[in-house]
């Protein structure tokens, strides 16, 4: 993982490679929600026990036992049976994982924003129970909250573990895990300081907690936030609602899992800001029941992909001010079948794209698909003009798969998308153009942004052309000498063994 995306990755590394010992067998989906569940449930016990020696200290000892003592601080409040020194004192008999299940029902029971969201199958018979009880030894000698202020150190914890997941899942790993550098380009240039911020296909909430993040480095107030979403799957969901809830971030995430498309949960929102990060390229999305319906108002998308339904659904929920960033697939730039080119002509003439940044490939580890990241704005500062940046060549390769972006790229970006809304942005030949509505039409709406900011200029080396040119016709010749002599070695070792070439 590149440091640029975790902050102070060292504690982080540490607990991944101790619970990774968790695996044995397991597949990568199955113990993500193990480890994932321990690192909840240590960090609000120690969160806890911060608060319960803080009153017992201030003299308040006829508190510890008040719930209310504990919420008022935005703590959870944990039951004697639930408190990691009785989990500690089980990590080696048979039943700890009976001991952890039973804790995070107590937990459930005492928070209702909890409620069905905690993993209770520790006492399965699949998890290695002398495992799981040398990863609690490890969680019992380790403060979290010694690591880091408020929820910040759980958070990047928590993060680092879910990219690590990914990494290991591959491409089912793509339900609940966006690449940090591609949530934190979407929010840079949003910029969503206030007001509803809506994902409909939220996975494990990164979109929310990247908002958050950008609210709290900008001396804003989180509060002024409010958080909506969905997701089709449930453990997915779970994740989500305990991403969120181990930063203090309240959110409405419907009251249960649900298809988008055939069970909108939030019917009648208009948002402020809208991020996702819709599958890509979702197919046997709609089964004929949704042709009718009122959302897609420029036109039926496909049943074999969904990437205009994601669009137009985003648009609907969109406040008359309202903006967009979504990350989609890049055949949506150009695709002109079964009425995709007709559809992005329409949003394109309803000056509705504020931007279109093509990323740069292998940033995703479930998928080698290249991506761009659109920007949808209903009352866009430049009318009639829309950005154009070229981004896939930004980005470092952290390992042999799978590249990052780093602040700089990232700031890059959105000083330029700044400039652009200011009208003060100068075309950067390879990188970035401002480009009206008419230029659009005359590549036929098509989006690629490759299309509009050019081939960057090479730089001049200095060597005079006749110099340039002598010295690389002498190259070649070489070349051309040497290739005939390989061409005779050839024919010879083919004619020793009878064959005449």
């Amino acid at each position: 993982m590149n440091k640029t995306n975790t902050a102070a990755i060292g504690f982080e590394d540490q607990i991944w490679k101790a619970a990774d010992t968790l695996r044995g067998n397991m597949d990568a989906a199955e113990y993500k929600h193990v480890v994932l569940g321990l690192i909840f449930l240590k960090y609000i016990s120690d969160k806890f026990e911060e608060r319960y020696h803080e009153l017992i200290e201030h003299g308040d000892e006829d508190d510890v036992e008040d719930r209310d003592a504990y919420l008022e601080k935005n703590i959870f409040f944990v039951p004697p049976p639930a408190r990691w020194n009785v989990i500690a004192e089980a990590a080696h008999k048979a039943e700890i994982g009976t001991v952890i299940d039973d804790a995070m029902r107590a937990i459930e029971k005492e928070n209702k924003r909890l409620k069905d969201i905690l993993p209770k199958n520790y006492a399965r018979n699949e998890l290695d129970k002398r495992r799981l009880g040398n990863v609690v030894d490890l969680f019992t000698n380790i403060q979290m909250i010694e690591h880091g202020t408020d929820q910040d150190i759980l958070g990047r914890t928590y993060e680092y573990c879910l990219a690590k997941f990914a990494e290991q899942e591959g491409k089912r790993a793509g339900e609940f895990y966006t690449p940090s550098c591609v949530v934190r380009t979407l929010v840079e240039v949003l910029q969503p300081f206030e007001g509803r911020v809506y994902d409909p296909c939220c996975g494990s909430g990164g979109m929310f907690v990247q908002s958050t993040d950008f609210v709290k480095s900008h001396a804003g107030n989180i509060g002024n936030l409010s958080i909506y979403g969905q997701d089709a799957n449930p453990t997915t969901r779970k994740m989500a609602l305990m991403n969120l809830a181990i930063r203090g971030i309240e959110a409405d995430l419907g009251g249960y899992n649900a298809d988008t498309f055939h069970n909108n949960l939030h019917p009648t929102l208009k948002a402020d800001f809208i991020l996702a990060n819709p599958p890509f390229n979702l197919s046997d999305w709609n089964d004929g029941s949704l042709n009718d319906d009122p959302r897609f108002k420029y036109g039926l998308p496909p049943a074999g992909n969904a990437n205009f339904a994601w669009v137009q659904h985003m648009i609907h929920h969109l406040k008359p001010n309202g903006k967009i960033g979504l990350v989609l697939a890049n055949g949506s730039l150009s695709s002109q079948s079964s009425g995709e080119g007709e559809i992005r002509k329409k949003i394109i003439e309803d000056d509705l794209v504020e931007s279109i940044i093509a990323m740069p490939t292998q940033l995703f580890y479930t998928t080698q698909i290249p991506v761009s990241l659109w920007f949808i704005n209903r009352n866009k500062k430049q009318k009639g003009k829309t950005l154009f940046i070229n981004a896939s060549k930004m980005g470092t390769m952290v390992s042999r798969k799978n590249r990052d972006m780093t602040a700089e790229d990232i700031n890059k970006i959105a000083a330029t998308f700044k400039a652009f809304h200011e009208g003060s942005l100068e075309d950067v030949k390879g990188f970035c153009a401002a480009v009206s509505t008419e230029e659009i039409a005359q590549q036929d709406y098509i989006l690629t942004p490759g299309r509009y900011v050019g081939q960057a200029e090479q730089a001049d080396d200095g060597e005079p052309f006749d110099e340039k040119m002598a010295r690389l016709t002498s190259e070649l010749s070489v070349l051309f000498k040497r290739s005939r002599e390989l061409e005779e070695e050839i024919r010879q070792r083919l004619g020793a063994i009878g064959y005449e070439v």
